[in-house]
This record gives structure tokens, sequence and C-alpha cells, in this order.
């Protein structure tokens, strides 16, 4: 919701003489909490219904986590802008101590994803990894109960919620590489509505939407989603552009990793090169011993 709001807020600035309204859903990825999303169908479960109500032509545009949309969109759809991006790395959130390194064996740890649960466990083997859903309030109320000893969230979320004192520690990316789009926000139409593309333009923010392009090309090669543990992230300086990327085991004990540079205004092909390097590296091995485990 604070997405939408911020996306209305942006237009009525742009176009003051028009009225922007917010219609509410709650998705399916909103209301199964009790099983994790690798289990029940992944990243499309917080968009389908959204599309659904575009295709229906009960709202024109929707604001997604670029994190949560599917590397391939439905027939018909199309991301129209990707806003600025926000803090992209992993927050350490925790009541009783000061990072990663300061919790004792044992402590539980809560994620919602495998990336993190993955990158946890080759780092921490003494600690251990449990399932985390719902919104940030009922998992930091999960946290404020005594259920886990720390979680492990977006920077982003609790940063665009007024959430920043609840950070602990931030993760810098060598020691958790982000997820292919984390931090970033994306305005999903659909694909014939040529005059909001046209609308929505302005919205676009170039070294945002290079970025996540590499990181989305090197996702959607390896079938990205939340079955698999995959990280990516891009650097914009200028004309130039850096990818790292990452692939693991759930449990930590097998990482394939790459890094290239490229020019920032040729992003797929950056995320091509990565990709390349990682299968070089055995990640198609790595990745089919994940799904053999979902």
């Amino acid at each position: 919701m604070w997405q939408a709001e911020h996306v209305r807020a942006r237009l009525a600035q742009l176009y003051p003489q028009c009225s922007v309204e917010i219609l509410g859903m709650t998705t399916q990825g909103d209301r199964i909490l009790d099983r994790a999303l690798s289990k029940i169908g992944g990243k499309g479960l917080f968009v389908k219904e959204l599309e659904v109500a575009m295709s229906e032509r009960r709202a024109d545009l929707a604001v997604h986590s670029l994190k949560d949309v599917p590397m391939e969109l439905p027939e018909g759809f199309a991301l129209a802008a990707v806003l600025e991006r926000e803090d992209p790395r992993d927050a350490f959130v925790s009541n009783d101590y000061a990072s990663l390194d300061a919790l004792p064996d044992g402590a539980v740890v809560g994620t919602s994803s495998l990336r993190r649960q993955a990158l946890v466990a080759a780092r921490y083997p003494n600690l251990v990894v449990k399932p985390l859903r719902g919104n940030l309030d009922t998992r930091l109320g999960k946290l404020d109960r005594g259920e886990y000893a720390a979680i492990i969230l977006a920077a982003a979320g609790l940063k665009r919620l007024g959430l920043q004192e609840r950070i602990r520690a931030l993760i810098e990316p060598e020691q958790s590489l982000p997820a292919a789009g984390q931090g970033a926000m994306a305005i999903e139409i659909l694909a014939e509505r040529a005059d909001l593309l046209e609308a929505l333009a302005p919205l676009n923010d170039v070294p945002t939407e290079q970025a996540v392009s590499a990181e989305r090309t090197v996702s959607r090669i390896f079938g990205g989603s939340c079955q698999i543990p995959l990280a990516a992230f891009a650097q914009v300086n200028g004309a130039s552009m850096t990818l790292r990327a990452m692939v693991a085991t759930p449990d930590g004990k097998r990482i394939a990793g790459a890094e290239a540079s490229g020019s920032s205004d040729q992003p797929e092909e950056l995320g091509q090169q990565v990709a390349h390097a990682l299968r070089e590296r055995g990640a198609e091995d790595i990745l089919a011993a994940c799904r053999s485990q979902v």
C-alpha cells in the first residue's frame, strides 16, 4: 500500500489535473502465511490477482516490489517503469544482538528467502534458520515475542515504512548478495496501453532499469523463483556496470558465484555473460539439486 501511495503522489505531481484512485487488494501470497513461498507457487502469487484486475479493466496499472515480479510476464502485460532504487541490502533485525556475528550457537534466525537461508547457512553453520512469513508488522511481532533471536529483512521495506530504527546492522552485498530487483519498484500495465506507457515514462529511472535488467536476465536464464537460492546485483557507474550473481543449495554447502563488468546500456548481454560464467562453475548442477529438494 505504501508503494501504491508513493506512485499516486508522484503521478499527482506530474499530472495535477488527473485523479488517481487506489484499488486495495489482498493477494494469495498475502493470505497463505503458514507455508514457505517455495512450497505454494512462488513470486507470482503476489501479482496474479492484480493482473486479473487490469485485464478486467478494474485497474489501469499495478505497483510491485520488483523482486516479487516473475521473470517472465504473462502475455499481454509489460513493465512500464522502474522507479529509482531504495537501499538494496538485507537488514539484520534483533532486539538482543548487534549482528549475525554476535549470535550464539543454536540461535534461531528467521527469513522468508531461500537465498538468505543459504547465505546464512554457508557463513554461520552454528545458527538455526527457520521460515518467516507475513507482512512487516507480523514478522517484527514474531521477533518481539521471542520466536526468533533475529530476523533478516529487506532494508528497503523497513526504510519505506519508517522502521529504519529496527535495523541493527545492514548486511553488505559481499556477505549477502541481494535478490534480483531488490529495493526497486516497478509499474505493470497491459502491453496495449500505449497511453499509460507514455504517461508513466517520467517515473522510469534509467540506471535502476539498467541494473535490474541485468539482474533479471541472470534470474530468467536459470528460471529464478522463490524455489531456488539465486542472487544477482548490479551497480551502475555512468557508462559502465558491474554485475555479481550467485546460486547455492539451501543448506549453503554448495555455492557458485560470478562477476563481470560491461556497458550499462547493454544490461542483458552482461547478464548473459555472468550466467555463462555461473554455468561453467557448476550452477546447473547446484540448481538441479535445489529442485530435487522442493
